[in-house]
Parts: structure tokens; sequence; C-alpha cells
């Protein structure tokens, strides 16, 4: 079936009410799959108690009818929150990823184009090395903090030289962004070479590959209640990012000045953004790929593209976090390796396709 015609079929309501519902279920299957994988094996069946047993508090299944009550810690207390942020990331950085590609018409956006998450990393980086980062609640908050106000930053440099010499447009966005991106990579690298603190230094290139082994029920509410409110937001502004597809000078004669939304939606990608790169590091293509393959089905109306590509991006990060841990017998892999082997082919793929044409 040709794309045009998969367009078309899922225009249809209840094509579309039917793909939402098996994407969520193929979510909460691979919920249930991937706490069973790691160096501990737990049989599914046993997880599935376990789960039914902590979301129930004991109604559908007693905790006293539980095998293995150290099985019930490791998959309540450190997978379950690990599967919950690849969750809560993946479907993030989709959403950036999407939000930006239309904001500035360009198939290639997304937060590490447009220098947000270099900003967050510069941030990150120089909290790590000052001593944030590692052990107490207090030093998270600081790893978290920094990430955050470097995102910010680097959004409103993007945004302030986008508009010298009169009105942002897509062009100067991306350009902006190559500019603070290359500026904040060079002055990370600054700050890393000149630092004597060993310990940070590892800190520092392990967190920029990318992880979710720090994640515990402790950090969740912060990031959950920041990604599904951002990602609210943008499930009602699908008109706006529509017409931002057609240009600016087609926004005119709709009535629709698209400058400052284009400033409001940098600052809500960057924000979401920041808190992301603070809690997992650096994950990259996400943001680039998984737009591209929902958009290749559904076309680009962004009323059925961001809630797809939102869930399929958790999709993507569940199983990508599932193969950083078995890929290697007794070694975690960083997760930003294992999206960037997964997603450069799949990239490669889509340039090389003649028939791709942002999704229109």
């Amino acid at each position: 079936m040709n794309t045009t015609k998969l367009h078309q079929l899922f225009r249809r309501r209840g094509a579309f009410a039917l793909l939402l519902t098996a994407t969520a279920v193929v979510i909460f299957f691979s919920v249930c799959v991937s706490v069973t994988v790691g160096q501990a094996g737990i049989p599914l069946g046993q997880s599935v108690k376990i789960l039914l047993s902590k979301l129930s508090n004991g109604t559908l299944v007693s905790a006293d009818s539980l095998d293995n009550n150290a099985f019930t810690n490791i998959i309540w207390q450190v997978r379950m929150p690990r599967v919950l942020f690849a969750v809560l990331i993946g479907g993030g950085l989709a959403l950036c990823g999407t939000v930006m590609q239309a904001v500035v018409q360009n198939p290639l956006a997304d937060p590490y184009i447009l220098g947000v998450s270099s900003g967050s990393s510069l941030g990150a980086t120089f909290a790590i090395l000052v001593g944030f980062g590692s052990g107490t609640a207090m030093a998270q908050m600081g790893l978290a903090f920094g990430a955050f106000v470097g995102a910010m930053l680097a959004s409103l440099a993007v945004l302030l030289l986008s508009s010298v010499g009169g009105r942002m447009t897509s062009v100067k966005l991306i350009l902006s962004g190559s500019i603070v991106s290359a500026l904040c990579g060079s002055v990370s690298s600054f700050i890393v070479y000149l630092s004597s603190n060993t310990e940070g230094m590892k800190t520092v290139t392990f967190w920029s590959m990318g992880s979710l082994a720090t994640a515990s029920w402790r950090k969740l509410p912060v990031l959950a209640v920041v990604v599904v409110l951002v990602c609210l937001f943008f499930a009602f502004q699908h008109r706006i990012l529509n017409i931002m597809l057609l240009g600016d000078e087609a926004a005119v004669t709709l009535g629709v000045k698209l400058s400052g939304y284009r400033r409001l939606y940098m600052l809500l990608t960057a924000l979401l953004t920041g808190v992301i790169v603070a809690y997992s590091g650096m994950i990259g293509f996400i943001g680039l790929i998984v737009p591209h393959l929902v958009r290749g089905v559904l076309g680009s109306d962004h009323k059925r593209l961001i809630p797809v590509a939102t869930l399929f991006g958790a999709l993507f990060l569940i199983w990508a976090d599932v193969l950083s841990r078995v890929l290697l017998k007794n070694v975690e892999l960083p997760i930003g390796i294992i999206t960037a082997l997964i997603g450069a082919p799949l990239f490669v793929t889509i340039i090389v396709k003649k028939s791709y044409n942002f999704g229109r």
C-alpha cells in the first residue's frame, strides 16, 4: 500500500482510533516484557502478577501469593521506574522533534539541531564538574537545574539571533541553532579540558551518552508533570502547526502571525528538552526519526501526527532500553548508543527514499 492510500485510510476516524488503541496495547505489552529483562531474568507470568498486585494494591493479586520477594523489589523499585522514564522521555523527545520540524519547516529539525540539547548539555556539564550530579538529592537537583538553565539560555540565544535584522524565519532559526549548538559544544569541551575533576569527567562522559539507570520513583513526578502538560498543550495546537507548514506568506493571508507562536513553541520545547536531558543525558535521533516514520504513514496533519508520534517515541525508547540491557552480557550499554545505531540506518533509508516529501 503506497503512502497516499495510507494517508487516506487513517483520515477515517475509526481507523485512526484503532491505530491509537493498538499502539497503546503494544506499549502496555512492551512494559510487561521490559520489566522481565535484565541481569536477573524474571518469568513474564511472575512479572505480570507482581505488577497487578502493586497496581491494584493487592486487590487483584495478593502480595502473599507472590513467589519471590526479591523479584518484587527488582521489578517495582528498579525496573518499573526505568520503564516509565523510557515512556515519558521517548514520548517527550518525539513530541519536541515533531513540533520543531513544523516550527522551522525543516525535516532535519530536532532539539539537537536547534542547539537546545547542546545548551542543556553545557549546563549539566558545568553542574557535574562543580560537584553536582551524584550522591545527595540536592546534588541531583543541581544537575537538573543546570541542564534546564542551559537549555533555556540556548533557546533564548537562538530566538534573539533569529530575530536580528527583521522578523524571525525558519531559515534564520536553523542557522541560529547551528551557531548556538557549535558554541555550546565548544564551551563544554573547554570546561572538560580544563577540569581536574577526574570523577566528574567520567560522569560527564557517561552522561553525554544517555542512560535511564538513575531512574527512580522520587524523580518521576517532576518529569511526568512537565511531559504530560507540554504534550496536552501541543495536542490542541495542531491548527497553528499545520499553518506553519504552509509558510509565513500563507499564514499572513490566513490572518495568523507566526513569530509569536514560534517563540512560545521554542521555549516550551526547550523547557521539556532541558528537563529530559537533566534526567537522562543526551539521547539522540528519537526527535528526528520517529516524526518522519509516523508522518510517512499518517501524513502531515498534526491533529493525528502529535499523539501517534508521542506514543511511538515511547515505544521506541522502551525497546532501545531493552536492547541496552541485553546486547552485552553483564554490561549495560548507554542508551544513546542504541538509539544512534538504530536511528542512523533508518534516517539513511528515509533520505534515499525518492517518494518522501515531508509528509505532504
